[in-house]
């Protein structure tokens, strides 16, 4: 499978190919795949992809890999592993490169935003980054966002989700509007507004979480990306709940069947949990399908994740 065809599984249309994902092939090949198996649920594999690459040479490379490692860990609700692997990638790129520096920008080490990341990351000449080339002398833009400007953004999108989820929505807040002004393409778009949603929910403004959750929502569909599209339908689905307004049912009960459709275990047994909400009839049905997918992604998780998993309130004990 060559990197095009992993580039569509992983922000195209394809999301569900019945292929064999490769283990192999460049950088841009493995982190590309190691997305696709997160997507899966199949955390173990993808994180002994991206543990490599999160300690390579290539600055940009590191960056997005501990990145997507930091998403892997935020879906079972490690958000402390994640702050790390966030601060780490944001470091790795900086807030501004070599260029930007000289001309007076910012870089991650001399921004207000250091004070946002775990202090294991906040030195200012990380370990994970030494030896390492010029973050300046990144790959061209990206239309997915896998470049310079996207790695940015992931990384202060992801520091934005663990420091709501530790309760610092002040902070949360900021770091989502840093996020926008660094990249407003497809992808941070969508990422955005999840975050966008999530701290509107989270400071008890669930009327003003709509507006991201759709936008949100609306781009992945006029970009065809399908893994987004189904994430974004659950986002935007519990936000028209939680504001008391219409489209939640139908909006959520497509988000499982695709998850289903296209082996999207990550985000199927989160969507067959909120459908179970929505879909009283079928509740049970709904309740098993997400215990049941549930176990095959932790049968599938590597021993950080399996930690995590058992020490995580977000993820569902017993019957329920």
């Amino acid at each position: 499978m060559d990197e095009e065809a992993l580039t569509a599984l992983a922000f195209g249309s394809d999301a569900g190919s019945a292929a064999s994902i490769p283990r192999d092939g460049t950088p841009r090949q493995r982190l590309l795949a190691a997305i696709v198996l997160g997507a899966r649920g199949r955390y173990a594999t993808a994180a002994a992809l991206l543990d490599p690459l999160c300690r390579g040479r290539d600055p940009l490379t590191a960056s997005l890999a501990a990145s997507a490692l930091a998403s892997h860990r935020r879906q079972l609700g490690g958000h402390v592993a994640a702050r790390k692997l966030d601060g780490e990638a944001l470091l790795a790129v900086g807030l501004g490169g070599a260029g930007e520096r000289r001309a007076g920008g910012l870089a991650a080490t001399d921004s207000p935003t250091t004070s946002l990341l775990p202090a294991t990351a906040s030195s200012s000449t990380p370990a994970s980054s030494a030896g390492r080339d010029s973050p300046g002398s990144a790959s061209a833009e990206d239309p997915n966002g896998l470049d310079l400007q996207g790695a940015r953004a992931d990384a202060l999108l992801g520091l934005a989700a663990d420091n709501l989820a530790l309760g610092r929505i002040s902070a949360a807040r900021r770091l989502s509007i840093r996020a926008a002004q660094t990249d407003r393409r497809w992808r941070a778009t969508v990422r955005g507004g999840w975050v966008g949603a999530e701290i509107e929910l989270a400071d008890g403004q669930p009327e003003a979480a709509v507006a991201p959750a759709r936008l949100a929502y609306e781009t992945a569909v006029a970009c065809h990306a399908q893994r987004h599209v189904v994430k974004s339908g659950i986002v935007l689905g519990v936000t028209l709940l939680a504001a008391r307004q219409s489209g939640a049912r139908e909006l959520v009960l497509t988000a499982a069947e695709d998850a289903e459709k296209y082996e999207l275990d990550s985000l199927n047994w989160v969507a067959a949990r909120v459908a179970a909400d929505l879909e009283p009839d079928r509740a049970e049905e709904y309740r098993f399908r997400s215990r049941q997918v549930l176990h095959a992604v932790l049968r599938h998780a590597d021993p950080c994740m399996m930690r995590i998993a058992r020490e995580s309130p977000w993820v569902p004990v017993g019957p329920g």
